[in-house]
């Protein structure tokens, strides 16, 4: 009996040291295991954190790309744009004269039996040509008040520019009757066509009953308006 019990304890012994044994081997070969799997996980993070790095440089020089196209792209067009301007305002020198380019005064002159003398000048900075010989003139919107012209002075073309004027001279009424209408303006433009007239204030007020209205022309003279 005692030698079964011996050899059972034995045994028992031997199973316990087994399973120690095996237990300290589980043991050991953990942290080991632990270590290469934390090692291979570093590796993967240090690849994965180079490639993350590489990937934001790419993000912080996508918006200096996109600056630098954006800049190029709006100078150019803008300073397009302006060249162009400036080219459109010099192609209006040496053109026909609008009555917009230029300024007007009118007197009260005594010669012939009174009548309007009209002086234009260029604007400043303006070069023009009076083309149309004789200007539109009229008193009030009625067909009645249009000037008609009398075929005086006359140079075909005047240039315009600078202190160089043109003259051209009104006479509201040419008959002997006491008809006629009252006006304190008068309407001129360069052609009938003309979409800018210019109303100028009269120094005094008009009667006005077949109006008559001389060509431009340079020599004052040339402005008195007669019926020929």
């Amino acid at each position: 009996m005692r030698s079964r019990l011996a050899a059972r304890s034995a045994r028992l012994v031997l199973a316990a040291a087994a399973v120690t044994a095996l237990a300290a081997t589980t043991t050991a070969c953990g942290p080991e295991d632990n270590g290469a799997a934390d090692s291979a996980a570093t590796a993967s993070a240090a690849s994965s954190a180079g490639s993350g790095g590489g990937s934001d440089s790419s993000s912080s020089e996508s918006p200096s790309t996109s600056g630098s196209n954006s800049s190029g792209s709006t100078d150019k067009p803008d300073s397009g744009n302006k060249t162009d301007s400036g080219d459109g305002e010099k192609s209006g020198y040496g053109q026909s004269c609008g009555t917009n380019d230029l300024n007007f005064t009118v007197t009260s002159e005594s010669q012939a039996g009174g009548y309007y003398l009209v002086t234009a000048k260029a604007k400043s900075g303006i070069t023009c040509y009076l083309d149309i010989n004789t200007p539109s003139v009229g008193f009030g919107s009625g067909a009645d008040g249009v000037a008609s012209p009398v075929g005086q002075g006359g140079e075909d073309p005047i240039k315009l520019t600078g202190s160089t004027v043109a003259y051209t001279g009104i006479n509201p009424k040419t008959t002997n009757s006491d008809f006629g209408k009252e006006f304190e303006n008068v309407i001129i433009s360069v052609t009938e066509e003309d979409a800018n007239p210019a109303e100028l204030k009269l120094p005094d007020t008009a009667t006005v009953d077949k109006p008559i209205v001389t060509n431009w022309s340079t020599d004052i003279s040339g402005a008195v308006p007669r019926i020929i």
